[in-house]
C-alpha cells in the first residue's frame, strides 16, 4: 500500500501539504503565516527557533495545537543586514558561526566549516527549546535545506526524526540538487515527498509567480506533494530584512500570502481533486507501523 491508500484515499490520489516556511523570522512573517492558516489554504508551517520573533509564533503554536507545526531547523542565515545565530552559547558550537558569531550566509561556507558533532548538538538544542516552550511539533524540516549538503549531515537530521518520533521532510531530487558532496545519499527506510512544488525566480522576474502557482496546481500529479511557500507582508520590516535579496524577498512573500489565501487557490484545489493531508496524519501512520 502506498501513502494514499494507508490514509484511506485511492491509490492514485493527489495528496498535498501546503506548507509555510520561516515562521519566527519576523513579525511580518508570523502575522502572514497565522492569517494564511486561519483564512487560507495553508495547512502546515514550521518555526525557526533561533530567530528574534520565535516567542510570538511559539505562543501561537502552543495555543493552537490544531495546526500542523514543524521545527524549521536552522543552520544558515542568508540575509545581508539581518542576522541570527545558534541557540547554544557560541563557545559550544563555534564551528557553526562566522567571525561575528552569526550563522554562515551560504550553504557552502556552512559545509566548509561546520563540525557534525556541533551540528547535532545545536539541532537538538533547537528542538528542546521548542519542546520546553510547550510546542507540540508534527515534523522536522530544514531552513535552506542546509541539512542536505552532505550525506553525513542528512543522516544526523534523519536520526533526530527517529529520536523524537517525528517525520522529517525530505525530497530526494531537491536534496541532490543542493548537494555539495560527491558521496552517495541513503534514502532507504525514509518517507520521501514525491514532488516538491516551489516558486522560481524566472517566474517572479517575469511577474508571473501567481500564474505559475495556478499552473502547478493544475498539473499536480498523484503521490505525496509538498508546496513550499514563504508568506509575509511587503512592509518596511520585511523590506529591510530582504534588502538586495529579491529571491524569496519581501515582494515575493506578499505574492505567496495573496495567492494562498485567495478564492482562486481554493478553487484550484477543488477543480483538480487535490486532497490536503497533514504531517499529523503521517506521524500517526509512522507510529502505528513502528508498533507493529
Amino acid at each position: 500500500m502506498n501513502l494514499a491508500q494507508k490514509l484511506g484515499y485511492p491509490k492514485n490520489a493527489k495528496l498535498l501539504i501546503i506548507h509555510a516556511d520561516d515562521a519566527g523570522l519576523s513579525h511580518s512573517e508570523n502575522q502572514a503565516t497565522i492569517k494564511a492558516l486561519q483564512n487560507g489554504s495553508v495547512n502546515s508551517y514550521s518555526i525557526m527557533v533561533p530567530c528574534p520573533w520565535f516567542f510570538e509564533i511559539a505562543t501561537f503554536a502552543k495555543n493552537n495545537p490544531n495546526y500542523d507545526c514543524g521545527i524549521h531547523l536552522t543552520l544558515t542565515c542568508e540575509w545581508e543586514n539581518y542576522k541570527f545565530g545558534p541557540v547554544l552559547p557560541i563557545s559550544e558550537v563555534s564551528s557553526l558561526v562566522d567571525q561575528n558569531g552569526y550563522f554562515y550566509k551560504t550553504r557552502q561556507n556552512f559545509k566548509n566549516n561546520a563540525k557534525p558533532s556541533e551540528i547535532k548538538k545545536e539541532l537538538i538544542a533547537q528542538i528542546e527549546k521548542a519542546l520546553q516552550f510547550g510546542i507540540q511539533p508534527t515534523h522536522l524540516d530544514s531552513h535552506m535545506c542546509s541539512v542536505g549538503v552532505t550525506p553525513e549531515i542528512l543522516e544526523i537530521y534523519k536520526e533526530l526524526g527517529k529520536s523524537y518520533n517525528l517525520p522529517v521532510f525530505i525530497n530526494k531530487s531537491f536534496v541532490e540538487s543542493i548537494s555539495l558532496s560527491n558521496e552517495k545519499y541513503n534514502f532507504d527506510d525514509t518517507l520521501l515527498a514525491d514532488n516538491l512544488l516551489i516558486g522560481y525566480y524566472t517566474d517572479f522576474e517575469k511577474g508571473e509567480l501567481k500564474e505559475s502557482y495556478e499552473r502547478a496546481l493544475d498539473s499536480i500529479v498523484s503521490g505525496f506533494n509538498v508546496f513550499l511557500l514563504h508568506p509575509a507582508f511587503d512592509d518596511f520590516e520585511m523590506q529591510g530584512i530582504t534588502i538586495n535579496h529579491p529571491n524569496f524577498g519581501s515582494e515575493w512573500r506578499q505574492i505567496d500570502f495573496d495567492f494562498f489565501t485567495s478564492d482562486k487557490c481554493e478553487a484550484k484545489l477543488k477543480e483538480n481533486n487535490i486532497q490536503l493531508i497533514t504531517w499529523k496524519q503521517i506521524r500517526q501512520l509512522e507510529n502505528l507501523s513502528n508498533r507493529e
